[in-house]
């Protein structure tokens, strides 16, 4: 598929995903099904809006997972977060079990559930060939060809990270075309509003225009023939006098 660029996230900084990483893997070695309280934290973690981003690890199952596992582990977590079983902290349960549904709506959904599938494929990709670019330079240096990633765990951290930032650029790009598409519907709304107002205008005053047209005539009349009777006046004023005829003796 060719060499795959790996994002750019200002967002989420590598030590914030660092620790995230860390603290969740913890205690998922220590419970792995987690408490109610466990599941509230885990989902609402300073950063948490660009690591639910990804609906597998916000409802900790794998990406191959069938859809009746599917079905038991939504069931099973929005239990574990659902408001009503933890009245102590309404609020913060309500925002975590729309986490959770919202990952599960997203995978029932066949288109979705493919492109949530293409980012981790190309998470992992990324991963694969940068290991591989790494190798091959250090076996061109002379040098041994141990990576950190030969470790299964760090490999799948290394893989996780580059998955998690993936869907953000992605989630960057959809709401940048999103504020995008508003502009634009916006100016062409306000487009069609100016010429709304351009043609009401214009019949406006072509309706004042039509109702005004018999007055200009009557107007033009009365100017005519104002003139004319100004002219009378004046061709009489202007009579050369009469010339007397000289009387010869």
């Amino acid at each position: 598929r060719g060499v795959l660029r790996e994002p750019s996230c200002q967002n989420v900084s590598d030590e914030l995903f660092q620790n995230f990483y860390t603290e969740v893997k913890q205690i998922e070695k220590r419970d792995s099904v987690l408490t109610s309280k466990q599941q509230i934290d885990r989902l609402l973690r300073p950063g948490a809006s660009y690591f639910n981003l990804n609906p597998f690890e916000v409802l900790q199952i794998d990406p191959e997972a069938t859809d009746d596992e599917l079905k038991k582990r939504f069931r099973a977590l929005s239990i574990l977060v659902h408001p009503d079983k933890n009245q102590d902290d309404p609020d913060r349960a309500q925002k975590a079990f729309e986490a959770v549904d919202k990952a599960y709506k997203l995978l029932l959904d066949p288109e979705q559930k493919k492109r949530a599938m293409d980012v981790i494929h190309a998470g992992k990709e990324y991963v694969e060939h940068n290991v591989k670019e790494r190798k091959k330079q250090l076996k061109k240096d002379g040098r041994p060809q141990d990576v950190e990633e030969d470790d299964p765990e760090v490999f799948k951290q290394a893989v996780y990270k580059q998955t998690m930032k993936l869907f953000a650029e992605l989630e960057i790009k959809r709401k940048e075309r999103e504020a995008k598409e508003m502009h634009e519907r916006k100016r062409a709304r306000e487009e069609e509003i100016e010429a709304a107002e351009k043609a009401k205008r214009e019949r406006e005053w072509q309706k004042n225009f039509e109702e005004t047209r018999d007055g200009r005539v009557d107007s033009w009349r009365t100017f005519q023939a104002k003139g004319k009777t100004k002219e009378k006046k004046n061709r009489s004023f202007l009579k050369p006098p009469k010339v007397k005829m000289e009387q010869r003796e």
